[in-house]
Formats: structure tokens, sequence, C-alpha cells
């Protein structure tokens, strides 16, 4: 619905706008209704009509099948508040697994009720008690500590730590998932967002910047799969030091990338582009020097400069996304 109303005045000097009567009948509003108004951080008022009820909970069924896993985290994204997975017959061992595991993925669901033929799954969460910008700065905490971490273990051949890199990804990406869920949230609900302190608006950039954030963290765990190809081989130390320097500069990159983000400072922004021509120069001495190794190590040795390049890309386009705070 989208209509013009022209604001009035009373003698006294109160200001006021009438709703349309279609509107009105439709969420049940007659004269003496309380209505809840709330101006949004950009000025736009608000009108709920359902002030002091509480809102039903959004519920949906699945049947079990092929996709079943992909089915539970797509209705976790969209905000429903309930997920039934009902069977016909009796639910096997390997559709329970397949929940369970859905749900080890997602913060927040819990199997609240399970029985032979169903089992119901509840968000137990509060979106309002979770920031976006609180996620998102806990996401890229972690995927940096990768970041850190993974090429320490590529150049001194820890097998180990490589394969701890591996396993933190899965907490960015449920990271990932919550605040793309709170973000659905805040879209559909604008109430939220003095709550949380973003504007609907911001929503969108929030949503592609955690998902460079979370590319960042897929890209460590490559760099980690190359590691552990390479059984503890540790490299020469020209190379290291090579590598330690190309790595260093990567993670100022997204680093500064997102400090851009978060204080919209343009300056900042601008300069991880201007990183792109001293890491060029990185690269193709990091290329001249593998090509020196053992044939057994240099398609992984080209193929981690080529990923932590491509985390320095994710940093660009993370960058291309800040805008300066207004005033």
């Amino acid at each position: 619905m989208s209509e013009m109303r022209k604001v009035q005045r009373t003698p006294g000097g109160t200001f006021f706008v009438t709703v349309p009567k279609s509107w009105a009948e439709q969420h049940g509003l007659e004269r003496g209704t309380i209505v809840f108004i709330t101006e949004t951080r950009d000025g736009k008022l608000l009108i709920d009509p359902k002030y002091g009820v509480e809102p039903s909970p959004q519920t949906i069924t699945l049947r079990p099948g092929a996709y079943l896993s992909r089915e539970i985290v797509g209705k976790y994204l969209l905000g429903f508040d309930i997920i039934r997975v009902d069977a016909k017959k009796r639910i096997g061992f390997e559709t329970r697994d397949i929940v369970k595991k859905a749900v080890s993925r997602l913060i927040g669901l819990e199997i609240v009720e399970e029985d032979y033929s169903g089992i119901i799954l509840q968000c137990l969460l509060d979106p309002s008690g979770f920031p976006p910008e609180k996620i998102l700065r806990r996401g890229y905490a972690i995927a940096a500590g990768m970041h850190r971490d993974v090429v320490n273990a590529l150049v001194d051949g820890d097998v180990h730590l490589a394969k701890s890199v591996i396993a933190r990804d899965e907490e960015v990406n449920r990271l990932y998932f919550l605040l793309v869920r709170i973000l659905r949230t805040i879209t559909q609900n604008p109430s939220l967002s003095g709550k949380l302190g973003i504007r609907p608006i911001e929503c969108l950039d929030y949503r592609l910047v955690a998902s460079l954030v979370e590319a960042i963290g897929d890209e460590c765990v490559r760099v980690a799969l190359k590691t552990v190809e390479l059984k503890g081989t540790k490299m020469a130390e020209d190379l290291k030091k090579l590598f330690v320097e190309f790595h260093t500069a990567c993670f100022g990159a997204h680093e500064s990338a997102l400090k851009a983000f978060f204080t919209g400072d343009i300056g900042i922004a601008e300069g991880v582009r201007d990183m792109r021509g001293n890491l060029e120069k990185q690269s193709a001495s990091i290329e001249k020097v593998a090509r020196d190794q053992s044939l057994d190590v240099v398609p992984q040795i080209l193929a981690v400069a080529s990923i932590l390049r491509q985390i320095y890309e994710h940093s660009v386009d993370i960058a291309d996304l800040v805008m300066p705070k207004k005033v």
C-alpha cells in the first residue's frame, strides 16, 4: 500500500495525518485504539497497529527429502521461528542425523520436541539482543585469526595448526548464517533498526561484507588443505620470508577494509586499493623463487600465493562498500 496524505493542523497547533480506512479495518483499529509510533534513524515514522501484542511465531512444516538440510538452513535464514519436520511414517536414523547436523550449524536453533514421526525445531534467540556489527566483528576476528595461523602453519610445515584452521571455519559459517537471519528480520521489522543500531538500507551492505568475510575464511581453509598436502614440508628461508611479507600485506588489507567499513573512512578504503601495485610485485617475486623449488611442492606454493591474492581481492570488495558516515 502506498498513498499520499496531507498533513493537517488543529487550531491548538497539533499536527495530524489520517490513516487509510482499509488499513485500519484490516488491523481491527477502532476509535480509541492505541498504536505505537517509532521514529527511525533516517527520520521516518513507523505505525505499529499491534502495540503490546506479542507477534505470532512464524511456523513452517518440512517433509524429509534429499535436500532437507538445505531447506532447514533456508527457513532459518528466512526468519522462521518453528520448523517442523513431519514424516508420514517413522523418521529414520539417517534423517534424524541430517536434522541434528543442520541444527549444529545454526546458532539459536534447538530440537525442542521429537517423536517417531516428527521433529520440532525452534529458534530461541531474541533478535534484539544481536547487533549486526557485533556479529560481524566476531566473525571477522575468527577469520583474521585463521589467516594469521594458516600462514604460520604453511611456512613452518605445521599440519596440526593447519587442521585447527579448518575446524574453525564452521564457527565463521555459523555466525554468517546468524547475521543473515538478523538482517532479514530487520528488513521485515524496521522497528528493530533503532534497537540494533543499523538502518534497513544498510542491511544489504552488511550482508555483502559478511559474505566476503566468510569467503576469506574459506580461502584460509584452502591454504590449510594445501599445507596438509605438503605433509610437514618446511619452506626454504628465502621463500618463507617472501610469504611472510606477502601475508602481512594481505592481512593488513582486510584489516584496513573492515576498519574503513565500520568507521566510514574513505581514505583508509582507498589505501586498500592503492596496495595493489606492491602486492603484484610481491606475488611475482614468490612465483620466481617458487619455480626454483622441488617440483613436489611448486604446485602447492603457487596455489597458496594465488589464494592469498584472492583474499586481497575480497578486501578490495569490502573497501568498495565503504560509505562516509552521516554527521
